[in-house]
Order: structure tokens, then C-alpha cells, then sequence
């Protein structure tokens, strides 16, 4: 397959610009800082035709820990042929071949673990724990495809990253050069709105792959549509997690709280409306509130923190704008929701807040109905099978969705119901590399991970091939 574009919204990415290795001391660690960002051909470059800079912020800080300049159009262009240019080595390579780089490359990464971590923690603000988490997936994902490789062709890519989270991205554009990959199999190019734009425009990339809001998701699928590419868009949701009155209550609780607060709230399919059975509205809710409140948040690089930094000044903003429209639309704030200052003076202007539990709330208010992004839970009773059914469904995303009940046949019908693309049953937000993971309706479509991906990666060629005559009726 010709090169595809993978466009990510707030995703791990990639840094900025100047060719050296310079040693950085971030308020919460020290770590490696290496320019520029671009990655094509097998090297770092600078964007051949680099339109305005962007600057990289630390959000355990608030600092600027770098720049870097946005990929033009002159420079996708060259992302693209060096992709095409590796496609032609890389194809004609066996599927064994192909495997033993992944492989490869899964066990260099696996030998980077805590290094890799550690720059995701310092760009992206989630804490310690949850990227080594991220890391082990990611080596897991390959060993997984490098099992499928023997069977299929290879694609070269066209990687752009979040601006606000640049520098991961090419650090696995060098682990896939160490493990063998053809020079400009993986390239990587930074920039903003107008980066996304060039590779969609671009009459040479075959697919282009979108993670990120809905709004943006609508013109990629527009810009592709003028090429007639194909599309894998895994948008946004407002997912409902359905907890009935005979659930395991410790379980219920545990699961609200792993579905509502991992990275900060900052996961497209949380399970951010929680549906509570009216009989056990108020044991939940109270232990709920108290495990939140226990919840360490602060320097995202010390080993005992479970809440580290928002993305962004601009998106905690956001998140903050939310909880104050829920409470003026009559939401009652059960804990957190404020803006918070850990103890250490360096992390003063970090983009910190308590996590939040909403009560009191309706369907029709806005912290119910729009996607947040945030450490905001907003919980809501309901009193039968059918009506909370009902009421999940009654949302133009189709992302996720949960349900906690000892009843397995109650809990079979019910996510038979929910028209979700990824359900769960006692538990929340576990997603192994061989499940396959995509929404209904606006949360897009397409699936990544597991065999099902594939489908959509690949084209589809049939070959008729005929042994003897040809009988003609003519």
C-alpha cells in the first residue's frame, strides 16, 4: 500500500529544531532534548520549507522546553516520496523480514522503556505509571503484528503528531531506523492545521488515519473525500457506564474511577455519564467522593502520583469553563473542580486540578451531553434496564460503554443493546492490543488493534487465474 497519513489529536507526539543532543533539567527530572523534530529518510531535518514555530510546553511546569518549526507543503511533498522510495524496498521484502523488524524494534523499545516514559511524562503531563503502561503497549502492539506479518505486504507512513505533544513521535521513527527498517519507511512531520491539510491534499498518500475531535474529524473526512481516500477516524465520546444495584459495589466504584480519571480525564473513551441504580445512588456515590479525594495528584515523574498535569493552560481552561456552566445549569459539585497548586514551588504554574464528581445532574446539561476531556465525572440515576439503555443511547456518540451487575445475562443484553463500538462488562477502559477498538456514529469508524485493523490498512486484490481453455459462448 502507497504511504498513509496518521493524524493524531491530543496524543503522544514529537520536539524541536537545531541538530544537537542538548541535556535539559525539567522541575521533574532531566532529560535528553534532541533537534530538530522532522524525521525523513532514515535522519532528523529541518522542515525543507518550516512556516512558523510552535512551542512545546511542560505541563507539570508551565515551562517552554522547546520549539519547533511546522511542516510546509514543499516538505510534505518530500515526506511523501522518501515514503513512496521505501515502499518499493520494503514491499518486496518476505513477511518473515518484515516480522523480524518489528520484532526488533519491540524489543528496542522494551530496552528504552523508562527512558521513553520519562519523555512522555515531561511532554504530556500524565503520570509516571500510566506511560510506562503506554510503553509496554506499544512493544506489545508490534510483537502482535509482527505475528500477523508473515501473510501480508508492509505500508510506509507519513506521522504527524499533536503540536502540543511533539516528541515521542521520533523517538520511535529512530527505534524503527535501529531495527532495520528501509530509510523513509516511518517519517515523521510537525505542525498544526495546516500540516494535517497538505497530507490530506497530497494525490500520492492512499489512507489517512485521524485520532482526535469530532469537529477536525468532519474536514478530514471532507479534504480526503476530494482524493476519494480512504479514512479511519476515532473521534470523541461521551461514553455511559451502567451500574445496576447488584453489582459488586467495591468493583463498581473502582471501575467509575479507572473510567473517569486515568490521564487526567484526557481518554476519548471514558465513561464519563454513570448511570446508578437509584437503590444504591447514594453508597456509591459517597464512596465514589471519597476515593476521588484521595486521589495524589502532582509531579507526574514521582512514583506514588495517580493525577499529574493537563495537557495545556488553554485546555484546562476548557475543562474548568465546563464545571462552571454544570454547576450555573444546577450540577452540584461533590468534590474537586478546583484549580490546584502542589506543594512544590517549581510546579506552581503547572496545569493542575482537583478531580471532579458531579451530581445532581440531567441529560440535557451540557457537562452530560458534551465530551470534556477532563477529570469530570457526572453521575445520574436511573431506576430500569430499559430507561437506562434509553437514555446511554441517547447521544451522538458511539464510542464505549460499561455495565457492572452479577446478572451475565442482564449484562450480555445490555451491551447487545448499547451502540457502542467497545463495551465492557465488570470492568473499564482494559483494551489488549488483540481486541479490536473503534466507535458507532460520531465517534467515527474503523477499528484499530486486533486482526480487524488490518482490513482496514490493506487492499483487497482478487486474481482469477484460469488452467486450461477458455470456453466461449461466442
Amino acid at each position: 500500500m502507497l504511504p498513509r497519513a496518521l493524524l493524531p489529536g491530543l496524543r503522544p507526539g514529537l520536539l524541536p529544531a537545531a541538530a544537537a543532543a542538548a541535556a535539559m533539567s525539567s522541575a521533574t527530572g532531566t532529560f535528553s532534548l534532541q533537534q530538530p523534530l522532522n524525521y525523513r529518510a532514515g535522519a532528523r531535518v529541518q522542515p525543507a520549507d518550516g512556516g512558523h514555530s510552535e512551542e512545546v510546553h511542560e505541563p507539570a511546569t508551565g515551562r517552554v522546553i522547546g520549539k519547533f518549526l511546522c511542516s510546509g507543503e514543499k516538505e510534505i511533498d518530500l515526506a511523501v516520496q522518501s515514503a513512496k522510495a521505501a515502499f518499493k524496498i520494503w514491499s518486496q521484502k518476505s513477511g518473515m523480514e518484515r516480522s523480524r523488524v518489528l520484532l526488533e524494534a519491540a524489543r528496542i523499545i522494551r530496552e528504552q522503556r523508562d527512558e521513553i516514559a520519562k519523555m512522555e511524562t515531561i511532554n504530556n503531563g500524565k503520570s509516571i505509571f500510566e506511560a510506562r503502561v503506554d510503553v509496554d503497549i506499544s512493544w506489545q502492539s508490534l510483537e502482535y503484528y509482527a505475528g500477523l506479518a508473515g501473510s501480508l505486504a508492509g505500508n510506509a507512513m507519513i506521522y504527524k503528531p499533536s503540536p502540543l505533544t511533539p516528541i515521542s513521535a521520533v523517538m520511535l521513527a529512530e527505534i524503527f531506523s535501529k531495527a532495520g527498517v528501509p530509510k523513509g519507511l516511518f517519517n515523521v512531520v510537525q505542525g498544526g492545521a495546516a500540516t494535517g491539510q497538505f497530507l490530506c491534499h497530497h494525490p500520492d498518500v492512499a489512507k489517512v488515519s485521524f485520532t482526535g475531535s469530532v469537529p477536525t474529524g468532519i474536514k478530514i473526512m471532507e479534504m480526503s473525500a476530494k482524493g476519494v481516500k480512504p479514512v479511519t477516524l476515532e473521534l470523541g465520546g461521551k461514553s455511559p457506564l451502567i451500574i445496576f444495584s447488584d453489582c459488586v459495589l467495591e468493583n463498581a466504584v473502582k471501575g467509575a474511577l479507572m473510567a473517569n480519571f486515568l490521564t487526567q480525564g484526557e481518554v476519548c473513551c471514558n465513561g464519563t455519564r454513570v448511570f446508578v441504580q437509584r437503590e444504591i445512588l447514594d453508597t456509591f456515590t459517597k464512596e465514589v467522593v471519597k476515593r476521588t479525594q484521595k486521589i495524589k495528584i502532582g509531579d507526574p515523574l514521582l512514583e506514588d502520583t495517580r493525577m499529574g498535569a493537563l495537557i495545556s493552560q488553554p485546555h484546562l481552561e476548557r475543562v474548568q469553563g465546563f464545571i462552571k456552566q454544570a454547576k450555573e445549569q444546577g450540577a452540584k459539585v461533590l468534590c474537586g473542580g478546583n484549580l490546584y497548586v502542589p506543594d512544590d514551588p517549581k510546579l506552581k504554574n503547572g496545569y493542575y486540578m482537583q478531580p471532579c464528581v458531579l451530581g445532581n445532574c440531567r441529560d440535557d446539561m451540557t457537562c452530560v451531553k458534551e465530551e470534556i476531556f477532563g477529570p469530570v465525572m457526572s453521575i445520574l440515576p436511573f431506576d430500569t434496564e430499559e430507561e437506562a439503555v434509553e437514555r446511554a443511547n441517547n447521544t451522538p456518540f458511539g464510542l464505549a460503554g460499561g455495565v457492572f451487575t452479577r446478572d451475565i445475562q442482564r449484562a450480555h443484553r445490555v451491551v447487545a443493546a448499547l451502540q457502542a463500538g467497545m463495551c465492557f462488562i465488570n470492568n473499564y477502559n482494559i483494551s489488549p492490543v488483540e481486541l479490536p477498538f473503534g466507535g458507532y456514529k460520531m465517534s467515527g469508524f474503523g477499528r484499530e488493534n486486533g486482526k480487524a485493523a488490518m482490513e482496514y490498512y490493506s487492499q483487497l486484490k482478487t486474481v482469477c487465474v484460469e488452467m486450461g481453455d477458455v470456453e466461449s459462448v461466442f
